[in-house]
């Protein structure tokens, strides 16, 4: 018997579908650093985890994970199947979302200080964007005194921003470290001053930072300093100097520093959503889920990874 076109499914190979489960843990895996972090993300076991991966390589017939007796990395195919499970992931939480949540309608004049979430803000705010079209966000990033003194005087509706301890207003939504940050090349000296970059006085990086470096005794100067912190992140990039900032907004090609650098630790800072209102509220929270959730993917992972299972 021949055949014709006239049958095309007669040629056509049934293709295997991915499983969503199985791309999720083999992305959380990644970003968590190892099983059984990723197990305690997932809501699982870790044996259920490795079932996962161990059916998705079946599946594949590829190798997605190196492992050793203490570590694992990705493997080559690892690495291009993270480009693709990335996106199929977003593309289904998309759809999910789509159609579950109640839709968000109206208006909403958001502040979002500078530092938080500095290079993706723009990404989130689009991806928000394409699954809420009649939620209409006015965004203004700015320092913090600012944006509250605009929220007091009804500028803006709603502020995410620091709370420093002991402060009750605001609604704490993340915690994320700071770090020291400094460009690769950058020789960090053993007895001189320590060259800072900073934004300008008051600004709880600046203060954390010059506070730990005097109760440990070492000297520092500020070489730079500007009032945007993509103006601090170019100049860490040039080397110019040392600078502390938040987890969300350390920008790529840059180094984290730490206690192995003779630099001290620096704690955590707080962020909050501040001027919520029973009417307000409906329309703030799909949006601050949302970006919490974008935050906790953007999580680093650890190459190479720690083997936990």
């Amino acid at each position: 018997m021949s055949v014709t076109d006239d049958h095309p499914e007669c040629i056509t190979m049934s293709l295997p579908d991915l499983e969503i489960d199985a791309l999720r843990a083999f992305v959380t895996v990644a970003e968590a650093g190892g099983f059984t972090a990723a197990a305690e993300r997932l809501g699982r076991t870790q044996s259920a985890v490795s079932v996962k991966i161990r059916k998705l390589e079946d599946m594949l017939g590829r190798r997605v994970f190196e492992r050793t007796s203490r570590s694992l990395a990705l493997t080559h195919d690892g690495e291009l199947l993270m480009g693709y499970a990335r996106r199929l992931l977003d593309l289904n939480d998309e759809t999910v979302r789509r159609f579950t949540e109640p839709a968000a309608e109206g208006e909403l004049r958001l502040g979002v200080a500078e530092y938080f979430l500095s290079d993706h803000l723009p990404h989130v705010l689009r991806r928000f964007a394409k699954l809420h079209p009649r939620l209409h966000i006015d965004v203004r990033v700015g320092l913090c005194n600012d944006l509250v003194s605009a929220l007091d005087t009804g500028e803006l509706d709603l502020v995410i921003s620091r709370r420093d301890a002991g402060d009750s207003r605001g609604r704490a939504i993340w915690t994320e470290p700071m770090r020291w940050i400094a460009a690769p090349g950058l020789e960090i000296p053993a007895d001189g001053p320590l060259p800072f970059c900073a934004l300008p006085a008051p600004c709880v990086f600046r203060n954390r930072g010059l506070a730990a470096l005097g109760e440990t005794g070492r000297s520092w100067r500020v070489v730079y300093t500007s009032a945007s912190v993509m103006g601090v992140q170019a100049a860490v990039r040039a080397g110019l100097g040392v600078a502390v900032l938040s987890e969300s907004s350390v920008p790529e090609g840059v180094r984290r520093l730490g206690v192995e650098d003779g630099l001290p630790e620096l704690g955590n800072v707080e962020m909050a959503i501040f001027g919520e209102t029973p009417r307000n509220r409906r329309l703030a929270e799909p949006l601050v889920g949302f970006i919490v959730e974008s935050l906790a993917a953007m999580r680093p992972a650890r190459p190479p990874l720690a083997l936990a299972g």
